[in-house]
């Protein structure tokens, strides 16, 4: 559990863990944590316990021991050398930008309110520059607890409008903190005007933090997949 939250998915599937085996504690290792405000629908997690309880039984389960915020989708067993995090071959973050004059009262925890005009060609080929391997220093906030270097490989990164919707697609080997965050604040920058056209590629030559664009809200962005 996160030292600086009060509420967190792993401590509360732990806490639903412990009920449910009737042990002290069982660890649960996620694919990776998000910031406060970000959703997942596709967040990963694993455990070991020994049980003759199946999987969909184990399932019903901890849906009915956790809070109502949180849902338990798929339940299964898998080898002994599978690990949530350091298996994992890559991840597919969504970000939702609503660009129109007016918020919406449905959805304003779940996107990011933009009212500017916004050049979705210049957003498109800005993104261009993100994918490849590539060193994010300039797009990564320092989080002393990691420790893994700040080369990265983005496989896609796709910006589709419908209508007053933007959605931004991500996928790549791993993720700094909060770098998908930062890549979307600086694209909605660009893309607004505050920074001129090339600006990205400039910024990932920089490896600096203070060249980039500020973060975009967390509520516009959601775990959507992790592969292994």
């Amino acid at each position: 559990m996160q030292a600086n939250a009060r509420r967190t998915v792993q401590g509360e599937l732990e806490k639903a863990l412990s009920k449910i085996f009737k042990k002290d504690r069982i660890p649960c290792i996620g694919s990776g944590r998000t910031d406060s405000g970000v959703h997942a629908r596709g967040q990963v997690a694993h455990f070991r316990v020994a049980t003759d309880m199946p999987p969909d039984e184990l399932m019903r389960a901890l849906n009915h021991n956790i809070p109502r915020d949180v849902v338990v989708v798929d339940a299964r067993l898998v080898p002994d050398k599978f690990h949530a995090q350091l298996s994992a071959r890559s991840k597919i973050y969504s970000y939702a930008i609503l660009n129109r004059p007016y918020a919406s009262a449905l959805e304003r925890h779940r996107c990011c309110y933009f009212p500017r005009k916004l050049d979705i060609r210049l957003m498109r080929a800005e993104a261009r520059a993100f994918v490849g391997k590539k060193d994010f220093s300039s797009f990564a906030n320092v989080d002393r607890s990691r420790t893994c270097g700040t080369v990265r490989t983005i496989k896609r990164f796709q910006v589709v409008r419908s209508g007053d919707m933007i959605r931004i697609v991500v996928e790549a080997d791993g993720f700094l903190y909060k770098m998908v965050r930062n890549m979307v604040g600086t694209l909605l920058d660009v893309a607004s005007g505050r920074f001129p056209p090339g600006s990205v590629k400039k910024m990932l030559k920089d490896r600096d933090r203070r060249a980039a664009g500020l973060a975009a809200v967390a509520q516009g962005l959601c775990l959507e997949q992790v592969k292994y």
